[in-house]
């Protein structure tokens, strides 16, 4: 631990700790019960039950005599903290312990070290642990990535697992699996065992679908560094899997908030993901404390209900950098669907995640009054009147001003005939969607409606990047304050058709959201070059937008990453220039 040169850093677990190694005699004595160690630890281990190996976890590393933080103790040993904390109170009560403060940290050792050297019990083997050697090149990438990945995000529930654990679930996949021209789908992936499968089975088709814009980007970025072949999509899991995902995928993979919610939502778009259920896979990385036994079951039951058989479940097989209270590990369960049709999928309005902006969504985060006051600021910026003015509401309203409204879920799955207005209710959790649910209108004005704190509006640099991704079908204004004091509306106006024939170009690609990118290109292609007056056939149309790049295939502009929808532009530009340069226009 930085500051404190006695004390040890967080390993690996399953890793040998050379320290200790080298600090402890060799503890071949095992004491068959508890008959060796002190009072005080045969006191702690029987009140443990059967449980005791976990508690002999803790005792063990205490043994080697150096400092432990409550922390460090939970990482070293896959126990909740809640556990740890109390192991450490008992042998304090018992005047076994030393104990000390500094960095902020309370640090504790035993003062009779060698009077524990028989603590440690024999552990379970690791499944895949003979295959990492194999695999160095693998490992040394995974630790890069994921030291450069971006930082957790709490409304996300994001904790991220170690390049080990992202290693190993990509043996274990492959080894107990024949992934050779098999696809992968990965539901979010801020762990990055997309990449870990890539590096493992190059053969396999990797897809990840996450709301994480960062995530998604990173993911590209490593993958082009080393040649990978990795797909990218962006989606809002509470409101369904991009449609051109569905029926994919040979095995998933997902580690999904831990609320029961959480768990059922992102199993239900693996399996809405699948090829054929019934022939492949779904593996889940949950974890919760020992001593809430409760949530696991009543997330199994989940499971159960979603007529998913629990073919084996792996132990403490991932490992985090945090989630302490859970051991800072959880379990890996492989599911297999007994059936062919997945159950009904989860409502918009499911509680999926535990904290931050994110876990208001069951109420949808706007009252009556509030609505009210929306629907009051737009009636009077479009001119007022008497009366409101027709309008579309598109998501999540009270129910005495949701009349005729359009599930946000429906308006970004397909094209909805709205109104000239439309109003977009994104609080409570649903902003990341603004630039496509704005770019999935049919309407000239719309008015998005979202915290003012939204990382799209709250400075320049966001209010530029959304500028750029929605140019140049819209003009856009930040009108803050718009119905309630902590809200904003962005009100996207239809521009004037452009007089470029780039922009003619992505001008259609974004008047046609829902459609796939390549055949709105392709006939965008067509529509600026009669417009220029030198027209060109479908066959040159298609021959040019076939040297587009590749990640385009297979997408379309509303489950495009936000890195990817931002380069669009520079893609018709040298659309465009191809063209000219072949003296087609």
């Amino acid at each position: 631990m930085p500051g404190h040169p006695t004390s040890p850093g967080p390993e690996e677990p399953g890793a040998v700790n050379q320290r200790t190694k080298a600090h402890s005699p060799p503890q071949t004595v095992r004491d068959g019960g508890t008959g060796l160690l002190p009072e005080a630890a045969r006191r702690v281990l029987l009140g443990y039950g059967v449980d005791a190996p976990r508690v002999r976890r803790i005792l063990a590393r205490l043994s080697d005599g150096r400092w432990w933080s409550a922390d460090d103790l939970v990482r070293a040993c896959s126990v909740a903290h809640s556990v740890v904390t109390a192991v450490l109170r008992d042998l304090r009560e018992a005047e076994e312990l030393d104990a000390e403060t500094g960095d902020g940290q309370r640090r504790v050792r035993l003062l009779r070290p060698a009077d524990y050297y028989g603590a440690a019990g024999d552990e379970l083997a690791d499944p895949v642990a003979h295959l990492l050697p194999l695999y160095a090149r693998a490992a040394t990438v995974l630790t890069r990535a994921v030291r450069q990945a971006p930082a957790s995000d709490l409304d996300l529930d994001h904790v991220a697992a170690t390049a080990h654990t992202a290693l190993r679930r990509a043996l274990l996949l492959n080894t107990r699996f024949d992934l050779s021209d098999r696809t992968l789908l990965c539901v979010g992936d801020h762990d990055l065992t997309s990449i870990a499968v890539a590096l493992v089975s190059p053969g396999t088709r990797v897809e990840v679908v996450d709301v994480d814009e960062r995530v998604l980007a990173h993911i590209d970025a490593v993958a082009a560094e080393e040649g990978l072949i990795v797909r990218t999509h962006f989606a809002d899991l509470r409101l369904g899997l991009p449609s051109t995902l569905h029926g994919c995928a040979d095995v998933v993979f997902t580690d999904p908030p831990y609320t029961p919610d959480g768990v059922e939502l992102f199993v239900r778009r693996g399996l809405e993901g699948m090829a054929d259920p019934r022939r492949g896979r779904v593996l889940v990385a949950y974890g919760a404390s020992e001593t809430t036994p409760r949530l696991a079951a009543t997330t199994q039951a989940r499971m159960v209900r979603m007529d998913l058989l629990v073919e084996a479940v792996w132990p403490d097989f991932n490992h985090y950098h945090g989630a302490e209270s859970i051991g800072a590990a959880s379990d890996l369960y492989v599911l297999r669907p007994l059936t062919r049709v997945p159950a009904r999928a989860s409502s918009d309005s499911a509680r999926v995640y535990s904290q931050g902006t994110n876990a208001k969504e069951a109420r949808g985060g706007m009252d009556a009054d509030l609505a009210r006051g929306v629907l009051d600021a737009v009636s009077a910026d479009l001119g007022g009147g008497v009366g409101r003015p027709e309008v579309t509401l598109v998501g999540d309203w009270p129910r005495e001003e949701a009349s005729g409204r359009v599930r946000l879920s429906t308006w970004l799955s397909s094209p909805v005939s709205a109104s000239e207005h439309a109003v977009i209710n994104l609080v409570g959790g649903w902003e990341r969607l603004l630039a496509r649910a704005a770019l999935a209108s049919s309407s000239d004005t719309v008015y998005a409606v979202v915290p003012s704190s939204a990382e799209a509006v709250r400075d320049q640099a966001g209010q530029r990047a959304l500028r750029a991704l929605v140019e140049p079908r819209f003009e856009v204004r930040f009108l803050r304050g718009f119905g309630g004091r902590h809200l904003t509306a962005v009100r996207l106006t239809r521009r004037p058709d452009p007089d470029r024939p780039a922009d003619r170009l992505l001008l259609h690609v974004q008047e046609r959201a829902h459609g796939m990118v390549r055949a709105t290109l392709r006939g965008g292609l067509a529509e600026a070059a009669a417009w220029t007056g030198r027209p060109i056939n479908k066959r040159s149309s298609r021959h040019a937008v076939a040297s587009a790049p590749s990640w385009l295939s297979g997408h379309t502009l509303l489950d495009l990453p936000g890195h990817r929808l931002a380069a669009l532009p520079g893609v018709a530009e040298e659309l465009v220039l191809r063209l000219e340069a072949d003296h087609q226009w």
